[in-house]
């Protein structure tokens, strides 16, 4: 079964942690909404955290798709229900994806600079990023209005200086451009971060064979 949105849930979660900066509202528990462009293009999505738990949520053609990430980075689930298919799969990581994961990610330094600029209603920095892996540089604005967990898309800035709200980054080697719209207080209900009984338990090698590999 050749489905490609199914690529782009496993570009996310490829690439799936606290930031440690000055804030003037420490967010706890909640949700962040970002925009992000992914190789099918613009795609809404929520990061919901608690603790060291995070889910990102968000819909991709007619697959409702859920990535979540505990244990410091040391557990991994995609969920991919798609109704109109019959398909209820939670791709759980092995030890091995996971690793295979962690060596995937860049190796960034950071530069701040002295540029402001308001974005998303947040007061940011620009930041020069450069991945010493690849050599490429990229640029990012911080924030310091607001503390939040790390989120699947934020967990490799942790030495930033501030929580990202613009940035670029990097999933199995491709840049994706990443906004922050906001951040929301909110309790996340008991057994949030789990997986429902209905979905058959996968591999995220098993994942990424449903969603047709590279084609």
């Amino acid at each position: 079964m050749n489905i490609k949105f199914l690529r782009s849930a496993l570009f996310l979660a490829l690439s799936a942690s606290a930031l440690g900066a000055s804030a003037q509202k420490n967010y706890t528990e909640g949700f962040a909404t970002y925009t992000i462009q992914t190789p099918g293009g613009a795609v809404d999505t929520k990061s919901y955290f608690k603790g060291d738990s995070s889910l990102t949520s968000m819909q991709q053609g007619p697959a409702d798709i859920k990535i979540i990430t505990a244990k410091n980075g040391d557990y991994l689930a995609v969920l991919v229900d798609v109704p109109v298919a019959s398909i209820k799969k939670a791709a759980i990581a092995t030890p091995a994806e996971i690793e295979e994961g962690k060596a995937q990610e860049p190796k960034f330094t950071f530069t701040p600079g002295t540029e402001t600029k308001v974005i998303s209603g947040f007061n940011c920095k620009k930041v020069t990023v450069k991945d010493s892996k690849s050599g490429s540089s990229y640029e990012a604005w911080v924030t310091n209005d607001i503390k939040i967990p790390a989120t699947s898309f934020s967990h490799t800035f942790k030495e930033i200086g501030g929580v990202p709200v613009q940035f670029t980054a990097l999933q199995q080697g491709q840049a994706v451009n990443v906004t922050l719209k906001s951040v929301t207080d909110q309790k996340v209900a008991a057994g949030f971060f789990g997986i429902p009984k209905d979905f058959e338990k996968i591999t995220l090698t098993d994942l990424k064979s449903l969603g047709g590999g590279g084609n």
